[in-house]
């Protein structure tokens, strides 16, 4: 058992890579065959800048912070640091806890980087894509990605998560943010049935809405039982999915899906 931590910190890189390839190609079939809204500005505009941004991130948080969280957890395991290595649970209950623990972090921190005006600078250039799709789901400011994983760094050698809930959090959060952007169309009984236990796209889509109401409403990624914990689930969009208006009103204009006007804009006014 111990060297699967070991095994999974090793090939980290390659896991989180296959399944972001494989996740994103599948969900860009599915979006061409089955759309559940028509584009505003259109893939060629945006995809070279939401996807030139994963690049830019990658770099970004190597150069940074060359240890990643599951390393961090396994520092932590060998030191002693953390709650859950406090107290003798079996290992598939620890990681439940530090898998909805961190799940429930990242829940709060997006509620915080809407309402702390500094963080908003940051993360509204998530929310500036007019057009919700797969690959609005990697489009995060390389400043935001930097602080977010520090974030969960922290919590990890708090908690004493183990190395393996970490490595499954981060990719599940990596699929899960990818599906819950999907521009896809799925059965109402099929996304009801879903969002009980995760964020549907149509759940999510509400987050993106023009009206700054809808989009401080459904902060999860995951899981969907947080917004509804914390009195923050907005069902259904007033304006309804395929007429309601998507991204900010002042960063509308087709240059700003450039990426260095996506970099920028936290220095920039707007809303």
């Amino acid at each position: 058992m111990e060297a699967i931590p070991a095994f999974l910190l090793a090939h980290e890189p390659t896991i989180r890579l296959s399944v972001f390839v494989g996740l994103l190609a599948a969900l860009m079939v599915f979006e061409a065959l089955s759309p559940r809204r028509a584009l505003a500005q259109g893939r060629t505009r945006r995809w070279p800048s939401n996807l030139g941004i994963v690049v830019v991130n990658t770099v970004v948080v190597r150069l940074i912070i060359p240890l990643p969280p599951v390393g961090v957890a396994l520092w932590a395991a060998d030191s002693g640091w953390g709650l859950l290595h406090a107290v003798a649970l079996p290992p598939l209950l620890a990681g439940i806890i530090a898998f909805l623990v961190l799940d429930l972090a990242i829940y709060g921190q997006h509620a915080l980087f809407h309402k702390v005006d500094l963080l908003w600078r940051l993360h509204r250039m998530h929310h500036a894509d007019v057009d919700v799709d797969v690959t609005t789901g990697a489009r995060f400011h390389p400043i935001e990605i930097v602080l977010s994983v520090l974030i969960k760094m922290a919590l990890v050698v708090v908690i004493g998560a183990p190395a393996v809930a970490v490595m499954v959090f981060e990719v599940v959060l990596n699929a899960t943010s990818m599906f819950n952007h999907a521009n896809i169309v799925l059965p109402r009984p099929v996304d009801a049935a879903l969002r009980l236990i995760v964020v549907t796209p149509d759940m999510h889509r509400v987050h993106h809405s023009i009206h700054r109401d809808e989009t401080d409403s459904n902060y999860g990624f995951n899981l969907p039982w947080w917004d509804r914990l914390f009195g923050t689930y907005n069902a259904q969009p007033r304006d309804g999915h395929a007429a309601m208006d998507l991204g900010i009103p002042q960063f509308r204009d087709p240059g700003e899906q450039r990426l260095d006007r996506m970099l920028a804009q936290p220095l920039r006014d707007g809303g």
